[in-house]
């Protein structure tokens, strides 16, 4: 079975109360719970991680007991070059996923170390695009495209 790390970066512990406007109402629990199910649907294993500690993240990643991730970086995605190092080192395909769509926000936003380098980016379709990265990892894998 495939598996999917979940991987979630600083401040997506407070989601449901940290700009609702823009990330909507949902904690991070109830999206994983979310993903989760998606996930047994799709016949997929999820595991998550989230960590405010851009070590944390990278560490997580070396673990290299994965298949495929889905990350959402956070602020991270605009700063971390580490990231994105760690990201090809170990090798493992990833979907970028943004709750916002940051080319539509501070400019700031519009840089991004990771799009580059993900088999694609979802952004701005809120919980949504966590359904949505798993589906496309679903259809590539059924299709052969993903294996280590």
């Amino acid at each position: 079975m495939t598996l999917v790390l979940v991987l979630q970066g600083p401040n997506l512990n407070l989601l449901g109360t940290r700009e609702p406007g823009i990330y909507g109402r949902a904690t991070l629990d109830e999206i994983h719970a979310g993903i989760a199910a998606r996930a047994v649907e799709l016949g997929l294993a999820v595991d998550f991680f989230q960590s405010n500690h851009e070590g944390a993240l990278i560490d997580r990643l070396q673990h290299q007991d994965f298949d495929v991730a889905i990350i959402n970086a956070g602020g991270l995605t605009h700063t971390s070059v580490s990231l994105r190092d760690a990201l090809l080192a170990v090798d493992r395909p990833f979907i970028e996923v943004h709750l916002s769509d940051p080319a539509t926000r501070e400019p700031f936003r519009s840089v991004n170390f990771l799009q580059d380098v993900a088999l694609e980016s979802i952004v701005g379709r809120g919980v949504a695009g966590y359904s949505l990265a798993l589906e496309s990892i679903a259809r590539r894998v059924a299709a052969g495209e993903l294996h280590r």
